[in-house]
């Protein structure tokens, strides 16, 4: 799968306003195809219809592509319809929302095999917010503002693991630094941030940062000598391998 993957895995913004389409336009350019076909997950908003009307104008009408929705909530598929679906397809999006839930039904579905199928062919993973987190290791995650009307806190969620990092979406805009550079303390894991309209881009064993508005940016955080380092990661056309993002330095 290493070889072969493809994410861009996006902080924030506003896609129904095209505030990402710098980004959305090299997820389809992954893809090698003019109209590809291009798959909409958005369990993690429980399948809401607006979600998938602004996809299907913003992939489909504005960009082009050959738009599908995969609904695991509003309307179940079978394993073997779901599966020829996801692997059918020439990107997958999935949409923001709530990551835990999200994970969880993808488990009990056993969607994740299926994304890790994917992965392995070569498929363009993508997505916004909970929809960047599920291919991390791990995510830091709101999902427990949309069940409490009390205090919450942050949580670290489990992806799909494939990249070997944290990722933080909303950095700056949500003030999660703190939070964020808290979680890196207690856990030591490597932290990767995106502020909105900023996402990391992964070819095989490379990545890079693309953006899509002036002042975003994306950060990488990790344990060194008991304190938390927070670096700022250069966005360049040139592409850095993967192992320098994924080491403690």
């Amino acid at each position: 799968m290493k070889s072969t993957r493809k994410i861009v895995a996006i902080g924030g913004g506003e896609l129904r306003d095209l505030e990402t389409i710098e980004i959305d336009k090299r997820i389809i350019a992954l893809t090698g195809k003019r109209r590809p076909k291009a798959l909409f997950i958005p369990t993690a908003s429980g399948d809401a219809a607006g979600y998938v009307e602004t996809f299907e104008a913003c992939y489909g009408k504005e960009f082009g592509c050959q738009t599908r929705t995969l609904n695991l909530i509003q309307s179940l598929s079978a394993f073997e319809q779901m599966s020829a679906l996801v692997l059918d397809s020439d990107l997958i999006y999935v949409g923001g929302g709530n990551t835990y839930r999200m994970m969880k039904i993808w488990r009990r579905l056993r969607l994740d095999s299926v994304l890790a199928e994917a992965a392995s062919r070569g498929i363009v993973l993508s997505g916004l917010s909970a929809g960047a987190i599920c291919w991390f290791k791990y995510g830091h995650s709101d999902s427990r503002s949309f069940s409490s009307n009390a205090e919450w806190n942050y949580i670290r969620v489990s992806g799909l693991g494939f990249v070997n990092a944290v990722y933080c979406p909303h950095y700056h805009s949500e003030n999660r630094e703190d939070a964020f550079s808290q979680m890196i303390a207690k856990r030591g894991d490597i932290g990767i941030a995106c502020d909105n309209n900023a996402a990391i881009e992964i070819v095989g064993e490379h990545y890079r940062v693309l953006t899509s508005a002036p002042n975003a940016k994306a950060y990488k955080l990790f344990k060194r000598k008991g304190r938390v380092v927070t670096t700022e990661l250069l966005q360049d056309d040139e592409y850095t391998p993967l192992a320098n993002l994924l080491r403690r330095k």
